[in-house]
């Protein structure tokens, strides 16, 4: 097409072309809700094999619609070759659905169907109905991506919008739970215990009220891993905020909110640290899910090579998450895994970077920052991944130390030296998730106090796992080193600590007493029964409330046990544990109009 024919073409659809893009976001619109409803009851209800295909025909139909779309957009398009540089990706996923398509019209068969079949996978349908799946999902994610809305004009706090949303979350893990094809027993779970299980795995905790191994079908454990991958990346949600307010400009309320989540010293744009994260973290988990299946034990009765597949990236998920959920009765101290050591260290790994955290992983293992220090040696590694990092360690340092001489004639008299080496560090670093070798009832009530102590500072800032974290609790242990030198800054690694950062700490400290004390409290109303069960002492539902309020996952035995009101407890701690509880104060506090007065100072003896 030659210039002159080009603009004509262009002054001709010039005044139809927003009209054109409405429609067809509108239509976008409609048909992704119907395609989502057809893809909840192909997966949620027992149906026959010939609505399967008519389902499926409606959902390859519908992305016929997406594919004209987008070949419809790149026609309107005025610049062309920017319009395909700017939507790549997209564009990608459009080839591979039109090949996929052609393929299927001309040879009955799809690029994905040869893969599968080759792979050995023998749930083929199941399979390609997932993958199909996931290229609507990735798809309608490309299409939220593109909507705009006068969202400049709106007032909100970022606190309210990332407690809704993981909300949001929580409540469609419950009611996808409770679709008959999620259980093997063919009916539906009771509500309580959807909800309690979808909070589990939203909020990467691990308690479990049933045995998630024999429970739950395969869609059961899909919606699970699904579920922990989202709960786990909770910080995108703060990084898609945060490209919000350099777009459109809030508070500087809203912004120290942020500043909780992110080191905006240290992290790149938000966009690009989205891409950043959700890279390498499906980086990290792929090369766990290869390292977990190189380490499976021949003994193991996987229903074939699929099933062996998937427990690796589940059990890659739920590790670097911190989530603790297993597809094994038992946990990791099943009888086909307590003595493959193998899988203990792989997971002991996972656990550890993914409570490490996000903000110190790149500064340790970025390229750019490797490369930084070996042509600047003197240039340091940066002071919040210094906190992260040697906090984190010397965590795991005194947990493995004190396991493994206080079980030495408990539950580590079975093992020999290594063995009772791996394992005592494997307990440790699960502080921050519901992993165990051993069975938690059986240890020391010594090393169940120590358990709680490291289950209550957990994991660290922008990490996947919860706890007070180990930046507030460094922040306080140089508070209080302060206080006693009588000096009247805080410091640490050769930094001073703002007052500002030590109130929040403070604030944080005091708030995970309180809602950790209110927990225990009501449990002791509430769990009557299982108190007066013979061995059950009020330790155990201390134990299950911190466990729980740190997204931790380990439990004396007592989950399953619970009762209605026992169930709601633990599911509010989950979420005010996961979420935040300074998050929690921002969303419901008032905002001050002013700060700059100063009240008459107080003297009052202290201590």
């Amino acid at each position: 097409m030659s210039s002159s024919s080009k603009e004509k073409f262009y002054l001709s659809i010039y005044d139809s072309k927003d009209k054109v893009l409405t429609l067809l976001r509108t239509l976008t619109f409609f048909l992704s809700i119907a395609l989502i409803g057809i893809l909840v009851y192909y997966h949620g209800f027992p149906i026959s094999s010939a609505t399967k295909e008519e389902l499926l025909g409606i959902i390859k139909a519908g992305f016929a619609f997406f594919i004209l779309k987008y070949i419809i957009r790149y026609v309107l398009a005025f610049e062309r070759v920017a319009f395909l540089k700017q939507s790549w990706l997209e564009g990608l996923f459009m080839f591979l659905l039109f090949v996929d398509g052609i393929a299927d019209l001309f040879f009955g068969t799809t690029v994905e169907k040869e893969i599968f079949k080759r792979a050995g996978i023998g749930s083929f349908d199941t399979f390609y109905v997932l993958f199909i799946q996931v290229y609507f999902v990735i798809i309608v994610a490309f299409e939220i991506s593109r909507t705009t809305f006068r969202i400049e004009k709106v007032r909100f706090n970022p606190a309210h919008i990332f407690i809704l949303s993981f909300i949001l979350i929580v409540i469609a893990g419950t009611l996808l739970l409770l679709l008959p094809e999620m259980t093997v027993q063919g009916g539906a779970m009771s509500f309580i215990d959807a909800l309690f299980t979808s909070t589990s795995a939203t909020c990467v905790t691990g308690l479990i009220v049933v045995d998630t191994a024999t429970y739950f079908t395969f869609k059961g454990h899909f919606i699970l891993m699904v579920l922990i991958k989202l709960g786990g990346l909770n910080i995108i949600a703060f990084g898609t905020i945060y490209a919000l307010l350099s777009k459109f400009g809030i508070g500087l309320k809203q912004h120290s909110v942020l500043e909780d989540f992110m080191n905006k010293d240290t992290m790149m744009s938000a966009t690009g640290m989205l891409k950043k994260i959700i890279i390498w973290s499906f980086m990290i988990e792929f090369v766990g899910a290869l390292c977990i299946y190189l380490s499976w034990n021949d003994a193991i009765p996987f229903a074939g090579e699929g099933d062996k597949i998937f427990n690796s990236f589940f059990h890659s998920f739920s590790a670097f998450n911190n989530a603790g959920f297993t597809l094994f009765t038992d946990g990791l101290y099943n009888e086909h895994l307590k003595h493959n050591y193998m899988i203990h260290v792989m997971i002991t790994i996972l656990v550890f970077f993914g409570a490490l955290g996000f903000i110190a992983i790149f500064n340790l293992f970025s390229f750019s920052k490797i490369r930084e220090r070996v042509e600047l040696p003197w240039k340091q590694i940066d002071f919040s991944t210094k906190i992260a990092l040697y906090f984190s360690a010397g965590l795991v340092a005194v947990g493995a130390i004190a396991f493994f001489f206080l079980e030495a004639d408990n539950t580590l008299s079975d093992k020999n030296m290594a063995e009772s080496i791996v394992t005592s560090i494997f307990q440790s670093v699960t502080r921050t998730s519901g992993f165990n070798t051993v069975v938690i009832k059986e240890v020391t009530m010594p090393m169940i106090i120590l358990f709680l102590f490291l289950m209550f500072v957990g994991a660290s800032s922008s990490s996947t796992g919860g706890g007070l974290k180990t930046s507030t609790f460094a922040f306080l242990i140089a508070s209080v080193m302060a206080t006693i030198r009588g000096r009247k800054k805080a410091e640490i690694f050769n930094h001073t600590i703002p007052n500002e950062l030590r109130n929040k700490a403070i604030a944080i400290l005091i708030f995970f007493i309180l809602g950790n004390l209110i927990g225990i409290f009501l449990l002791s109303i509430t769990e009557q029964d299982i108190l007066a069960q013979e061995g059950r002492t009020l330790m155990d539902l201390i134990f299950e409330q911190v466990s729980a309020y740190g997204t931790v996952g380990l439990s004396m035995g007592v989950t399953s046990q619970l009762s209605f009101a026992g169930k709601i407890i633990i599911v509010v701690s989950m979420l005010v544990g996961r979420l935040g509880t300074l998050t929690i104060a921002y969303a419901i506090g008032k905002s001050v109009i002013s700060s700059n007065y100063h009240l008459p100072d107080g003297h009052v003896v202290v201590g």
